[in-house]
């Protein structure tokens, strides 16, 4: 599980997808099976949540590494860089972008 905290090291990522109704299911479990498979297993994983819009047409997961370097090492695999070709496929668009917590609520 995630912990959002601004005193962390980690690094943040969020990535988007934007699906249809007709192949978020199937990206949701391609995303779960990279996730349990490899992605989780790479040097660096600290944690992973997958959110899906009500409408199904968007998918956000919002993962956590030790450091950015880590997170870069893990898409350059080959492993990874297959995976990213399957995913493209399922989706419209999908961006991962590198985030650092700048404040905490609640």
């Amino acid at each position: 599980m995630p912990h959002i905290a601004q005193d962390n090291s980690h690094q943040t990522v969020i990535t988007t997808f934007e699906v249809t109704p007709g192949t978020c299911q199937d990206l949701l479990d391609l995303l779960t099976g990279a996730y349990q498979d490899f992605i989780s297993k790479q040097p660096g994983f600290v944690a992973v949540g997958l959110h899906v819009n009500d409408a199904q047409t968007r998918i956000a997961s919002y993962s956590q590494w030790r450091k950015r370097e880590d997170f870069q090492a893990m898409l350059r695999t080959k492993e990874m860089r297959m995976r990213n070709r399957e995913i493209n496929e399922l989706c419209k668009s999908f961006e991962p972008v590198m985030y650092d917590v700048a404040a905490t609520f609640g």
